[in-house]
């Protein structure tokens, strides 16, 4: 095999590097039960404590691991008797923002991204081949298609694992791995060009053994999730099925393929969107039904889904041959606000709506919120707890009506929060949830 010099750098295939990450073994430490729902994709790590979150979200980028040629401070791990080089800064910067949140008792979700470094040599170790053969995208599938680009993201993702479930607590602990981003609208999420559903699943299930077979060698009761958006029985791109599929779809296919080459346990993270993103009236989604047909899953129905997992061809077996739903947690949604008092108050209301949905389903693990701070470049879309500085992407300025409902949600003053935040919709009891 040839490869570029700067190429050779990336993957540490050079002879003579020292390895000063050293594998930890297996922990056997049980997925902890933090005692709430509450969650946030995080932005401001002292705030989200504050709040008293129970779950976090970290987006984590991987192209920001890989090793710049000359680094000196670069991380050096072996895979397969293979040496490699990761970005010492870009880790420790996380583990900046895992530690705290761990420490306080937070069950640590990464989300992980394959997203263009602009580096033509890191690219082609990190991003599908075809990625951007459909058009403009987002976020790439990962190459798992190449030897080169899928042992890097096994030693990649066996350098993740072992670090946040080392018994050395520098780092931080990590319980979930989200493996990509609403992977049935693969044009614009999950771009692995124009691909036809089999072609979809078989790259993504690859993705995700490897992720699942390297938190196993690191922790036994890790989870790792497969992420859906709200799309069930339609697609995010109707009139072109080789860009988009319907999440039922996927699922279904995606848990066939599993069963035949080696059954592991996978789980769900779905993003409940209402359909209208720019609406917060989550109790009123009319274009959803009460159906297993319905064409997508939101707040409004999301016991659908949750039904739907209980069949018998989604369950797995555990070690004992009993056999277990996949559990879900709600990965990334949140509510519109019009920048007016009213619309605030909608958005807050809407979160009360949810969370009360989200309690009455047994198998929904986590209700992490998106997003902490209003971001100026989501479409017009105002998600967050907090106002953000005009123009900036994360800055916060103040407080919004949901922040304090949000504040109290699983605390002894949540009646009384929640009663008045509900009374915006006109709804004047629980009777929706209850159908």
């Amino acid at each position: 095999m040839q490869l570029h010099s700067s190429l050779v750098w990336l993957l540490g295939l050079a002879i003579g590097f020292s390895i000063d990450g050293i594998s930890h073994g297996q922990q056997s430490d049980p997925f902890p039960s933090p005692g709430s729902i509450k969650g946030l994709q995080v932005q401001m790590v002292d705030d989200a404590i504050a709040l008293g979150v129970r779950h976090a979200a970290l987006n984590l980028p991987m192209g920001g691991m890989i090793a710049n040629e000359g680094d000196a401070e670069a991380i050096q791990w072996k895979s397969s008797d293979v040496a490699y080089r990761f970005n010492r800064r870009f880790i420790e910067g996380m583990d900046r923002r895992i530690k705290p949140l761990s420490d306080a008792g937070v069950v640590v979700y990464l989300i992980l991204l394959a997203m263009p470094t602009g580096d033509a040599n890191k690219d082609a170790i990190l991003l599908h081949p075809r990625a951007g053969n459909n058009g403009p995208y987002t976020i790439s599938a990962f190459n798992v298609h190449s030897p080169a680009g899928q042992a890097w993201f096994r030693a990649a993702m066996e350098f993740l694992a072992d670090r946040y479930n080392s018994e050395d607590p520098s780092s931080g602990r990590v319980w979930g791995w989200i493996v990509g981003n609403e992977v049935n609208s693969h044009s614009v999420w999950h771009n692995c060009g124009a691909s036809t559903l089999d072609e979809l699943v078989d790259g993504y299930e690859k993705s995700m053994r490897i992720v699942h077979e390297s938190v196993r060698k690191s922790s036994r009761h890790g989870r790792v999730y497969v992420s859906l958006d709200h799309h069930w029985t339609s697609s995010h791109t109707p009139q072109q099925t080789r860009d988009s599929v319907p999440g039922r779809d996927l699922l279904d296919r995606f848990a066939k393929t599993v069963r035949e080459k080696g059954e592991f346990d996978w789980h769900i993270a779905y993003h409940p969107y209402h359909s209208n993103l720019f609406s917060s009236e989550v109790w009123n989604d009319t274009a959803v039904t009460k159906s297993v047909d319905t064409p997508k899953i939101t707040f409004a129905n999301l016991e659908i889904l949750c039904r739907y997992l209980d069949r018998n061809e989604l369950k797995y077996k555990d070690a004992t041959g009993a056999m277990h739903s996949r559990r879900v947690i709600l990965s990334e949604q949140g509510f519109h606000s019009e920048a007016n008092e009213q619309g605030e108050l909608k958005q807050a209301s809407a979160y009360v709506y949810a969370w009360e949905k989200c309690k009455r389903l047994e198998s929904i693990d986590a209700f992490i919120y998106h997003r902490h701070v209003d971001h100026a470049r989501e479409g017009g879309l105002r998600l967050g707890l907090w106002r953000n500085v005009a123009g900036s992407i994360d800055t916060p300025l103040s407080k919004k009506p949901i922040y304090e409902v949000f504040l109290k949600a699983g605390t002894k003053d949540w009646d009384a929060v929640s009663r008045e935040a509900l009374g915006v919709t006109g709804l004047s009891n629980w009777d929706l949830l209850n159908e």
